[in-house]
């Protein structure tokens, strides 16, 4: 007999870790409560490649179901429970006396997996998470986030002038969504040009090669160790080289911090860097790419965007909660166990569905229509509560002037698949985002 729970009032959770990826902030949590399994891979499978579009109809369509009948549930195949309401999922976030941030005792013994996460103060409890987000956030100042905006204008216009000498069709992704967030926070943390590559080979093999679960288990880890290795590496030479002379920047102003005679040592440096560059990196490309699918999807609200574009902020807005960067937040260790009469295996994953949560009626009127206008919009795609992503006003500058420069050049522009250049994707179990996405421009009427 299957067995639903219904509710998460009767649901008490023991654990979370959250991970933030620059417009986003990755979650998973350990609970107790009583649920049947879903048949989440089946249906999900059929969201790979060109088909994305139809499969994520019939995806939202189970997500739908869900939410009515079993919005707390567990999929054997994954071996994760799952919540699927945005009301359980935001509790998820915010309540940081019941969930733990702390992944020390889940993740593997593995030594380069050790050392980059002692900079990475998402996956830590209170007071250490105050302690190192507040040293990090005199230098990552929301001052300092705003005047990059010249450079980023700058660093758009010079990739859409490299994309038009190359005729009337570009990718989205490898001519503008790659580049952009790679060369702004490269230049930001002050790395030469020709290692910009680096990361982008780092992002994906910590990120997206290796599936998002592959942080369970040894062997997942020793499958990103080698990258974890030579970004701490690289790192960590960059922060001692710059310790050792007089300088302006995030880096000298990362050095610099200081509260009650406490300052950052190199490692706590690199782990933050790290998390910069391949979070802001990947986050912020799927942005930009689910933008200009929603924009070619909804071709009115592009219309409303050229006659207004101070409706492009609350837009950003609506792409996020309509096509979240990340499909699932998730990752755990074992934690207290909870009170509830309904117990969850001490150890056990859940996953917060923030597509679903993003579809939930109860929290967003007419949740399937994309809304460029639509007011409140508290999505949950960089996170809720303590450790909501830092790097959110980052990820926002840039899609807002990127976009804001796409709409301006090109009056006229579709996204354009074909045999030869299709639209693909990344594997649903990671990213809702394109890994090729052909768009034609009207350039007759470039300004």
């Amino acid at each position: 007999m299957r067995v639903a729970c219904n509710c998460f009032a009767c649901v008490r959770p023991v654990c979370v870790r959250t991970v933030c990826v620059h417009a986003v902030c990755v979650r998973v949590v350990l609970i107790t409560a009583e649920s049947s399994p879903t048949r989440w891979h089946e249906e999900t499978s059929l969201m790979d490649g060109p088909h994305f579009p139809d499969a994520m109809r019939r995806t939202l369509a189970h997500y739908a179901r869900m939410r009515r009948d079993e919005p707390v549930s567990h999929d054997p195949v994954s071996g994760r429970w799952q919540v699927f309401r945005y009301a359980d999922g935001l509790r998820v976030m915010q309540d940081s006396e019941t969930f733990s941030n702390d992944m020390s005792e889940f993740m593997p013994p593995v030594e380069e997996l050790s050392a980059f996460q002692q900079g990475n103060f998402q996956n830590m409890d209170m007071p250490r998470h105050r302690e190192l987000r507040g040293l990090v956030s005199q230098a990552f100042t929301p001052r300092f986030v705003a005047d990059l905006e010249p450079r980023i204008r700058e660093v758009t216009r010079q990739l859409l002038d490299a994309a038009d000498a190359r005729g009337d069709t570009m990718d989205v992704v490898a001519d503008l969504a790659h580049p952009l967030p790679v060369t702004v926070i490269a230049e930001v943390v002050g790395l030469p040009r020709e290692d910009h590559g680096l990361f982008r080979k780092w992002a994906y093999a910590l990120l997206v090669d290796n599936g998002v679960d592959a942080i369970r288990s040894e062997e997942g880890v020793a499958a990103m160790a080698p990258a974890i290795r030579e970004m701490n590496d690289y790192l960590g030479g960059h922060v001692r080289r710059h310790r050792t002379i007089e300088g302006s920047g995030l880096l000298h102003d990362l050095i610099r911090a200081e509260a009650d005679g406490r300052r950052l040592n190199d490692q706590e440096i690199v782990g933050f860097l790290g998390l910069l560059l391949i979070a802001g990196f990947l986050t912020t490309s799927a942005l930009l790419g689910n933008a200009v699918l929603c924009f070619d999807e909804h071709p009115e609200a592009t219309a409303r965007l050229r006659a207004d574009p101070e409706l492009l902020p609350t837009a950003i807005e609506e792409v996020l909660r309509y096509r979240s960067p990340l499909i699932w937040l998730t990752a755990g260790r074992p934690g207290r166990p909870g009170s509830s009469g309904h117990v969850v295996p001490e150890g056990a994953l859940v996953s917060v569905a923030l597509v679903s949560a993003a579809r939930d009626g109860e929290a967003f009127p007419d949740p399937d229509t994309f809304d460029i206008t639509r007011r409140p919009n508290r999505h949950l795609s960089f996170g809720k509560g303590a450790h909501v992503c830092l790097g959110a006003p980052l990820a926002r500058l840039e899609a807002r002037v990127a976009l804001t420069e796409l709409l301006r050049r090109y009056p006229d522009f579709a996204v354009s698949p074909s045999t030869e250049e299709p639209l693909l994707f990344h594997d649903p179990d990671g990213l809702q985002a394109a890994t090729r996405l052909p768009l034609r421009v009207n350039r007759a009427l470039v300004r």
